[in-house]
């Protein structure tokens, strides 16, 4: 990194932000079983932080774009998110917990897209080091899962919420520790229009397509996992070093990704995750209780998380122009909410009614079907 790049700073908040994801995309439904919900229950829970992904990041992005106040979006969500989650200890009944992931998902949402424009803005001409600075987002999620991993098979999950709750202040502390920056004014390309007229290209629109199936893949995975292999033996710390270790080859990836996009297109990087997502949804679904299988699919994280996010933001990044930075990738986001809700929904049905195997089936269907769209020939010059 070159010194103008403020790296640790800003590796710092991703540790944290995505250290809240290790925090409850493994140990949410845990918890939401713990207080006796059943499965229909968890996946609305679960959904609900997702589908606020569908409103929070169009609302703060064109409020980033229009007011360029993205650091004070960031610092002001993160402060929101921790508050509104403490109003968890009031109630533990549906409707209130229903309010409360409703709330601090408004804000968390507004964090994410708003911050991956001043990390580039701070990368400038080397947004290929973008990948360098997000794997401390990885470290974050592994050092969640497996600390919280040891500290509930020791301690009861009734210590959840204050556990999430340290980590939402380290989130707000390393925003507040991080320096602004604006995105470079760059001439805009010929007939590149407004943010509408971008985004009804039909490669851009392709790829938000494939974005929401891909994370209607991902359903049954980050609401029912844990559930799924606690009831197959494994136990809980067991359960935090398995998403660890998809994780950890996540961060693999991510160290390889600028010689891998170097070597090839956007639309082969993402037809490759989304080939890879659906034969690990497959395995996860049939043969979990096979440890050797387990790691297997575990490892393949890489590409289902790891290789689709990183040239997915790139994708974003070239296919809007510096004005329309904040909406596009606000627009990832919601999309990417849209299909995890959607995901997490049929996945809390399909998992009452029809069982895990089926239930991975529908997402190794969704991300095969990202595939076929995503390498349509037509697609290449705009992927």
């Amino acid at each position: 990194m070159t010194p103008s790049i403020p790296y640790w700073r800003l590796s710092g908040f991703y540790f944290f932000y995505f250290a809240l994801l290790g925090s409850t995309a493994p140990f949410l439904g845990l918890y939401f079983a713990h207080l006796g919900f059943g499965a229909e229950r968890i996946g609305e829970l679960v959904a609900i932080p997702m589908l606020m992904r569908c409103v929070a990041p169009n609302l703060w992005g064109w409020l980033g774009d229009t007011t360029g106040r993205r650091l004070a979006i960031v610092r002001a969500g993160a402060a929101c998110t921790l508050i509104s989650f403490g109003l968890v200890f009031y109630s533990k009944s549906y409707a209130w917990l229903a309010l409360v992931m409703a709330l601090h998902a408004f804000f968390w949402h507004a964090v994410l897209p708003q911050f991956e424009v001043i990390t580039l803005a701070h990368l400038r001409d080397q947004a290929s080091r973008y990948s360098q600075i997000r794997l401390w987002g990885s470290i974050g999620f592994i050092v969640a899962v497996i600390g919280l991993g040891a500290l509930f098979d020791r301690l009861s999950l009734d210590v959840y919420p204050m556990a999430v709750m340290l980590v939402m202040l380290g989130i707000v502390f390393s925003s507040i520790w991080v320096p602004n920056a604006t995105p470079a004014e760059r001439p805009e390309l010929e007939g590149q229009g407004g943010f509408l007229r971008q985004l009804c290209r039909p490669g851009v629109l392709a790829f938000f397509v494939c974005v929401g199936l891909m994370q209607v893949s991902h359903g049954p995975y980050y609401t029912f996992f844990s559930i799924h292999l606690e009831s197959l033996g494994y136990g809980r710390g067991t359960i935090g070093l398995l998403w660890a270790l998809g994780v950890v080859a996540e961060i693999l990836t991510f160290l390889v990704m600028a010689a891998l996009l170097s070597r090839f297109s956007l639309r082969q990087v993402l037809v490759a995750s989304f080939l890879l997502a659906a034969l690990r949804w497959l395995l996860l679904g049939s043969l979990a209780d096979h440890l050797g299988v387990l790691l297997i699919a575990q490892l393949m994280h890489a590409a289902t998380f790891g290789s689709f996010h990183a040239a997915a933001i790139h994708f974003v990044q070239r296919s809007f122009g510096p004005r329309q930075q904040g909406q596009g990738q606000a627009l990832y986001a919601t999309l990417a909410g849209v299909g995890g809700a959607l995901g997490a929904l049929y996945s809390g049905y399909s998992w009452a009614g029809l069982g895990p195997i089926w239930t991975f089936a529908i997402a190794s269907l969704a991300a095969l079907a990202a595939a076929v769209i995503i390498a349509i020939p037509e697609r290449e010059k705009q992927v």
